[in-house]
């Protein structure tokens, strides 16, 4: 401990321009090598059968939700803890740790419970197929009982993140998720001797996944992690810690939250037109997936760099982070942009488009790609809001951007009885967010990142 008070950590004194570029390129491949992990293990189960496609896929929300509360929750302990190390109070930084894991295994208990008792009920509701009410209670439960993994590897990967390592938390990953692909098809079809569990195989592949990543962000943590001293005996909650932390994850979690109810209203205005139309939204998001996840990347590697400056009051490097970010954001999504203006065609040919659906998803996708380049600088402007402890305002633009603007709008546009229509509400929605973010971030540079250094940081 006496090392770490005179030794500042390399986010207070490394040029930010190499700093950025060394804690976003790890979390930029890792985050690449999940978007891919998530197409690849669908075209393993989609050899099962169809139904067994459609089971995983109706199981999708609660997943997608479970998901939701362990990232948001280590968005919070990221921002936290990082912010409580710059201003060097490595108690609370001790603290901050062992009070997120024990959120996050809160959180894995209540989604235990989920998996026991609402996984029936949750399906009857959507199907009366028996192949897929089979296949959907097997792989649900197992995900939600056995999701220890998942919430100690997002807690563990996201204090590797608050410290600037993440060069580790990208290898606990990239573990994970290359020993998933692996196991997909060896679990599932029954290869080298191992037993054919279908359905089973999928979850079980799954998991393993989630805890072999677990184990090794831990034993990073352990070994390499020394601004951390985890001290679990005579453990309590601190409930300041917890509401700080919940305060900033909190927003997060609505934010993704959102994200699923928005899908599902678009894809119900899109199938009055034909169910074509459902299947290039669903293409979109895959694409879109691929193109974001770099912004996202750099959005986690931004937020550490901003919590610990803006705890260690160094304005000039909050603002320094701030306007490289903003920068490398909108540059990334100008090439998405790019690439759906002129080569729409290729991303539809990986998925053996017919003609028809060719002609719906070729403008569709240069009508969504105007709204990119805007969609990245917002991106970026969320990093800032959670890294000061603003996580409301990214909620407030999401929530308006994909419930307020861009749903209304293309129900609206859809009453146009034209298609094409209905992709403005993209542009439009983004042109909303833009606005909102920036008046956002008006007020936070008023508020404190212009007193960044005169006064003490809130918490």
């Amino acid at each position: 401990m006496a090392e770490q008070a005179v030794k500042e950590n390399k986010m207070g004194t490394m040029p930010v321009g190499r700093l950025l570029f060394s804690m976003s390129v790890p979390m930029m491949i890792s985050m690449m090598v999940q978007a891919l992990y998530n197409i690849v293990d669908s075209i393993f189960v989609s050899m099962i059968s169809e139904n067994a496609l459609t089971a995983v896929s109706l199981a999708f929300p609660i997943q997608t939700l479970m998901i939701s509360f362990s990232v948001g929750t280590g968005v919070g302990i990221n921002a936290y803890l990082s912010r409580s190390l710059g201003q060097r109070d490595f108690d609370r930084v001790n603290k901050s740790a062992v009070n997120g894991i024990f959120i996050e295994l809160c959180l894995m208990a209540a989604f235990f419970l989920i998996g026991m008792f609402l996984t029936v009920p949750f399906f009857n509701a959507q199907t009366d197929d028996a192949d897929i009410l089979g296949y959907g209670y097997i792989y649900l439960r197992m995900v939600c009982c056995l999701s220890l993994g998942l919430f100690m590897e997002v807690t563990f990967e996201r204090l590797l993140q608050s410290t600037g390592k993440t060069f580790y938390a990208m290898v606990s990953q990239l573990c994970g998720a290359i020993f998933n692909i692996v196991m997909d098809p060896i679990l599932i079809f029954g290869l080298f001797g191992m037993p054919k569990l279908g359905i089973a195989g999928a979850a079980l592949a799954t998991v393993m996944g989630q805890h072999l990543a677990a184990i090794v962000a831990i034993i990073f943590n352990l070994k390499k992690n020394n601004e951390i001293t985890f001290r679990f005996r005579g453990f309590r909650p601190d409930p300041q810690i917890i509401k700080g932390i919940t305060a900033i994850g909190a927003p997060s979690v609505i934010m993704q939250a959102i994200g699923s109810f928005m899908t599902y209203g678009m894809n119900q205005i899109l199938i009055a037109f034909t169910p074509t139309a459902t299947a290039v939204f669903g293409i979109y998001f895959k694409i879109n997936s691929i193109i974001f996840m770099p912004v996202f990347g750099l959005n986690n590697g931004a937020v550490p760099i901003l919590a610990y400056n803006y705890g260690a009051g160094k304005k000039k490097r909050v603002t320094d982070t701030m306007k490289l970010s903003f920068t490398a954001a909108i540059c990334i999504m100008t090439i998405g942009f790019l690439l759906f203006e002129l080569i729409p065609q290729v991303f539809f040919s990986l998925f053996n488009a017919s003609d028809h659906m060719m002609s719906i998803g070729a403008p569709a996708f240069r009508i969504i790609g105007l709204s990119f380049p805007l969609a990245g600088f917002c991106i970026s402007c969320g990093s800032v809001f959670q890294a000061m402890a603003r996580g409301v305002y990214s909620m407030i633009v999401s929530i308006c951007r994909q419930l307020v603007v861009l749903l209304p709008s293309a129900w609206l546009l859809s009453k146009t009885g034209v298609l094409n229509m209905v992709w403005w509400s993209y542009p439009i929605a983004e042109i909303a967010s833009l606005a909102l973010s920036i008046f956002f971030l008006r007020k936070l540079n008023r508020e404190i990142i212009s007193k960044i250094g005169s006064r003490e940081p809130q918490n």
